[in-house]
């Protein structure tokens, strides 16, 4: 039944995904399913490496959930699109149930928000190691850390639950197909029937709270710990605490300069296939950098992970030993 609007009562989407591309989508789905794969490996193995060592400092535990919150945020979205590619027949795309898109919407943003905040607080971790590094172990505590964690979780929760129930609150018109090969906020937006400022307000709001808030936070960070490296005399240590940081710039380079590109514009410059291309490579591409930066970069993390796979080497038969060359 349509309103005077010419809006459609909420009964579920058709996700489009790449039904415009049969010939592409073999080698898209073996594409897509080799770097699921290697995220998902990637992930695990420094779960395992942190869960294995026998010290855990505060960044391993929140590298640790960061690895975790990656997990999810590409379960979410990448198993449902693999189906889709593999599935023949779907004519114009994948049907997906109102309450179905709700929830995959809500948990992407969740996921993706907790991120925001968890790298704001492990730019704290840096400014304490490095600005005040003889109360480093008596301020970030295993405590502060988990309070910290179930922080960002519950922000990103709370956040998310206000954006969907906006979002989903609005009219949708036409024939229902999201371009898209998830039920993304930017979509979902460009299919909703309003056409005035009002329903961009709440997206408005969560970049504020998700973006915006955690990167003055960050900024706040490493402006002092610029400051501190100014101070400091020797350039070894300048060196290391550095070196410390970078992993994880890059990485809240990358998250931050994805997010504010696809959620931080006006709905007049969506463009749906567009925001479709970017998609494939802050949900498959992105989340499987980060593993490789952290065990690229952090001396620790990569030789907790050599001793993870070390112990998956078959061991030689007894007696064997003196036999090799």
């Amino acid at each position: 039944m349509a309103s005077p609007g010419n809006a459609t009562l909420p009964r579920g989407f058709l996700l489009q995904g790449f039904a415009e591309f049969p010939h592409l989508r073999p080698a898209l789905f073996l594409l897509l399913l080799a770097l699921h794969l290697a995220t998902l490996s990637g992930n695990l193995l420094i779960l395992l490496a942190v869960a294995s060592a026998p010290t855990r400092p505060p960044m391993h535990l929140f590298l640790r959930q960061l690895s975790a919150i990656e997990l999810g945020y590409t379960l979410v979205v990448v198993p449902r699109t693999l189906a889709d590619l593999a599935s023949p027949g779907l004519g114009r795309g994948s049907p997906i149930s109102f309450l179905g898109c709700a929830v995959q919407m809500q948990m992407f943003v969740a996921l993706g928000g907790a991120e925001c905040f968890l790298l704001a607080a492990m730019a704290y971790d840096r400014y304490v190691a490095i600005c005040h590094p003889l109360r480093y172990a008596a301020v970030v505590t295993p405590g502060l850390c988990a309070r910290l964690a179930l922080a960002c979780c519950l922000g990103g929760l709370a956040v998310s639950v206000g954006l969907a129930v906006a979002v989903f609150h609005l009219p949708f018109c036409g024939s229902r197909l999201l371009v898209h090969f998830f039920c993304d906020i930017t979509a979902l937006l460009h299919l909703a029937c309003t056409r005035s400022y009002a329903e961009e307000l709440p997206l408005l709001g969560a970049c504020l709270l998700l973006l915006l808030l955690p990167s003055l936070l960050i900024l706040a960070s490493y402006g002092a710990i610029a400051g501190a490296l100014r101070r400091l005399r020797c350039p070894r240590g300048r060196h290391k605490a550095v070196s410390t940081c970078a992993s994880h710039l890059t990485v809240t380079f990358l998250h931050y300069g994805c997010a504010t590109f696809m959620y931080a514009r006006p709905k007049a410059s969506y463009s749906p296939r567009l925001d479709r291309a970017l998609a494939l490579v802050y949900t498959h591409v992105t989340p499987l950098l980060y593993p490789l930066i952290y065990s690229l970069r952090n001396r620790e993390i990569a030789a907790a992970i050599r001793q993870v796979l070390g112990r998956w080497r078959p061991r030689q038969a007894p007696g064997q030993e003196g036999l090799s060359v």
